[in-house]
């Protein structure tokens, strides 16, 4: 099996917000944001497995502050962690007003994908290997994230028995 590293399937997306993207508040919809961190995430997820992945599962998204029309969102997403036929891939995504070029973090998403083989089943993908303290950090951090997943599962499943 192959070993790819965090660096090898970072994947970057970047997109002007028009006024197709916005809410009725007026800012751009969180909807769309979410859009774009599946689709950068799902890059990120066929760079690492180099074949077709759907997206299993929205672990967490955090929106930090409002995204305004006129703005520039830059999506970066990098796999975090990579287990026998999912990954966790992690989209950062950055606001920056292009007449100011005052950049800013406005939100975090955690997404699973699954690596499909040509008979659309699971298929196993590239181990993952760490080369810096970031990475680290961030492949504990999705092991402790998958963990609870599990357990929350399995307790809801349990749930169901009695």
């Amino acid at each position: 099996m192959p070993i790819r590293t965090p660096s090898e399937s970072t994947s970057t997306l970047v997109r002007w917000m028009g006024i197709e993207d916005a809410n009725n508040a007026g800012f751009v919809h969180g909807g769309t944001v979410l859009r774009f961190c599946d689709e950068a995430a799902g890059l990120a997820a066929v760079r690492h497995s180099r074949g077709r992945v759907v997206t299993a599962g929205l672990d967490r998204m955090t929106f930090l502050s409002p995204v305004h029309i006129g703005e520039v969102l830059t999506f970066r997403a990098t796999v975090n962690a990579a287990w026998r036929t999912s990954m966790e891939v992690g989209v950062r995504v950055e606001a920056e007003n292009p007449r100011t070029g005052e950049v800013r973090h406005t939100s975090t998403a955690y997404l699973t994908m699954v690596a499909l083989g040509e008979d659309g089943k699971p298929t196993q993908v590239a181990q993952l290997r760490c080369e810096s303290e970031t990475e680290h950090r961030r492949e504990n951090e999705a092991q402790l994230r998958r963990a609870n997943r599990l357990a929350e599962r399995d307790q809801i499943l349990q749930s169901r028995q009695v």
